[in-house]
């Protein structure tokens, strides 16, 4: 019988940078989807990779003084080895300057050309670089993108449009045919009462004012924007072509799934659906809007030193323990939040206590009570039952809750068999029961139990937690570690237990929390590579500089980094959070008077809300701030 097929693609990431925890989330999150499925008998094509081109990455390898093509080949690298580090099993990565994907591409956006879709005019509007997107006037919110908060730019350059409007009407009975396919619910209403109820504008397909891109065969002042170029890799990669697609395309399109940000959720539900129309192939079945990964309750972002990188965290706690966390935290539609304190307090919780302690006790107790050979005997209670419905009752939800895309509640139900295991434990008592020959044969049937709970454990824990669940049933030596096994509870096996190991070491929160803090917001060398703007003298002058003498000077605590400043600015004494401490001690810099911008936007950092910037200089690791000679008072204006 042939298998059901099942393709799952993550969005391509963009290479102007190396992506943090908050991005790299969305591939472990998918690859979770594809191992899950691949465990319950789908023929699974699981498809990432990078999107390369545009006028961010030309200006990026610009700063670099390197080719983009040099730029984006070192920046994919860096992607593909994090996805690798983080045990996602996809099937083909695809980069967009994979040549038979820009051959592609031409091809699609000739044919949508010829047809009457594609039409060349001219765009005047609002641009951001970094997010590669048109603005409004409206849309704006003080001259910055809605959606990064950089600024925009005015643009006018001559351009190809797509007929956004031409399939409106079709989309939207589409979406109302197939109510799941936008999820979850809230980013589909957004979706049709913010874009599509309004009325679709037509879509800026080519630009002329860079060159990084790949070029429309038919007018060599032009290169294909990004959206159609990014977003066809979805079906490039399976081997689509205007001529005629290959055997991959056939057997796996159209996509279960598309697994993507919700900041981009505009371009996949709306754009990318009616391509495909215009097209005549068929759409998605459905498209996963999945929520941020906030840092302590913030986006990510270097300026407010909150940014954290997946390899850094691996260093610290491990491929499984991060995969865990991040797949644990995030809730369904709302955003989700990482800070060092929660993930060690995770780990040592449910990892380290709940998951690692009931793994290694039992183990242990039957190398200890019998020479490692656990077997089930029909000396059984009422607890039993218990325990061994909640084992299948796990089964049945994990696989519920995974076709919903419940990702966090599918790891729930399996940590709750783990903590209603312990609780047998408790309940038990294998350890008196060993001291009584006659309760011999319930003590048995006891520890079996447990081996069988813990087998279904390492069994659904899998696609999660893959290394982790193939220690669980190497540990317990299992003999049969299919999905279907587990349907129904066994009392037939005989097993051989191997050497009883900690699966994960609790954590000294304390100790835990100064080693990694000291390591973990180092810049990275791979991080964005800003291009230097120029600016103009009014942009200058909307930064606002003062002179502030510091009166107050502590440690932030558990942060070696970190100095805490009170500062006082003639009318007001503000409190200031620095990253200065390997250079300065609080007693040194009391007394100082330095430079702040005081108009910066307030951050909270370590928990608290700092009001300022200090300027300084950093050189061979060694910060220098700057400080006045000559003036002690605070408050003065600097410019």
């Amino acid at each position: 019988m042939e298998k059901e097929k099942f393709y799952i693609t993550t969005a391509i990431a963009y290479t102007s940078k190396k992506p943090h925890i908050g991005n790299t989330y969305e591939v472990v999150l998918t690859d979770a989807i594809a191992r899950f499925n691949r465990l319950i008998g789908k023929d699974v094509f699981f498809l990432t990779g990078t999107d390369e081109h545009g006028q961010k990455i030309e200006d990026c390898a610009k700063e670099s003084g390197i080719s983009p093509k040099e730029y984006v080949d070192g920046v994919a690298g860096e992607i593909k080895r994090i996805w690798d580090l983080m045990g996602a099993s996809y099937d083909k990565f695809i980069r967009t300057t994979d040549d038979y994907h820009e051959k592609a591409v031409q091809k699609i956006f000739k044919k949508l050309y010829d047809q009457g879709d594609i039409y060349k005019g001219e765009y005047e509007g609002l641009y951001c670089v970094p997010c590669e997107a048109f603005f409004t006037e409206t849309q704006v919110v003080n001259d910055c993108c809605p959606d990064c908060g950089r600024p925009v730019k005015k643009t006018k350059e001559e351009a190809y449009f797509f007929k956004m409007s031409k399939y409106q009407d079709r989309l939207m009975k589409h979406i109302e045919d197939n109510p799941d396919f936008i999820q979850p619910e809230s980013r589909k209403k957004e979706m049709v009462n913010n874009f599509l109820k309004p009325g679709l504008q037509d879509l800026c397909v080519s630009r002329t004012s860079f060159k990084w891109g790949i070029p429309v065969t038919f007018d060599d002042n032009h290169v294909i924007y990004v959206w159609i170029d990014a977003l066809s890799n979805y079906i490039t990669a399976l081997g689509y072509d205007v001529d005629g697609s290959g055997d991959l395309y056939k057997k796996y399109w159209p996509a279960n799934v598309h697994i993507i940000g919700k900041d981009i959720l505009r371009f996949h539900t709306i754009y990318w659906p009616i391509m495909l129309m215009a097209l005549g192939e068929p759409l998605p079945k459905q498209i996963f809007g999945h929520p941020w990964l906030l840092s302590g309750g913030d986006k990510m972002s270097k300026s407010k030193g909150n940014v954290m990188y997946a390899d850094d965290l691996v260093k610290h706690f491990g491929v499984d323990a991060i995969r865990y966390y991040v797949l644990r935290e995030m809730p369904f539609a709302s955003d989700g939040t990482i800070t060092l304190e929660t993930i060690i307090s995770r780990y040592n919780a449910d990892l380290a206590n709940t998951l690692g302690n009931l793994v290694n006790r039992t183990v242990a107790m039957v190398n200890k009570y019998f020479d490692g050979t656990a077997s089930c005997t029909n000396d059984s209670e009422a607890v039993d039952n218990e325990l061994i419905c909640q084992c299948e009752n796990t089964y049945k939800e994990v696989a519920s809750k995974m076709k919903e895309l419940r990702v966090s509640d599918s790891l729930e139900a399996i940590f709750s068999l783990a903590r209603r295991s312990n609780k047998y434990i408790d309940e038990t008592l294998p350890w008196a029961l060993a001291k009584d020959e006659s309760k011999k044969d319930r003590l048995k049937t006891v520890l079996y139990n447990l081996i069988e709970a813990i087998r279904y454990i390492g069994i659904l824990i899998g696609p999660f937690m893959p290394e982790t669940g193939k220690d669980i049933l190497s540990q317990i030596n299992a003999a049969d570690s299919s999905y279907d096994s587990i349907s129904k509870f066994n009392k037939s096996f005989e097993v051989k237990v191997g050497e009883a190991k900690p699966l994960f070491v609790r954590l000294d929160e304390a100790k835990k929390l100064e080693e990694v803090s000291n390591d973990i917001f180092t810049p990275s060398k791979e991080e964005e590579l800003t291009p230097v703007e120029e600016i103009t003298i009014d942009d200058f002058s909307k930064i606002k500089l003062k002179t502030a003498k510091v009166i107050a000077c502590e440690k932030v605590e558990k942060a070696d980094k970190l100095l805490k400043l009170t500062v006082d600015l003639g009318n007001e004494t503000r409190t200031v959070v620095s990253g200065i401490a390997k250079s300065y001690s609080p007693e040194s810099i009391i007394g100082k008077t330095v430079i702040l911008i005081t108009n910066l936007k307030p951050a909270k950092i370590r928990g608290i809300e700092s009001k300022g910037m200090i300027l300084a200089t950093e050189e061979s690791g060694e910060i220098n701030i700057l400080t006045t000679d000559k003036i002690s008072k605070g408050g003065l204006e600097v410019g």
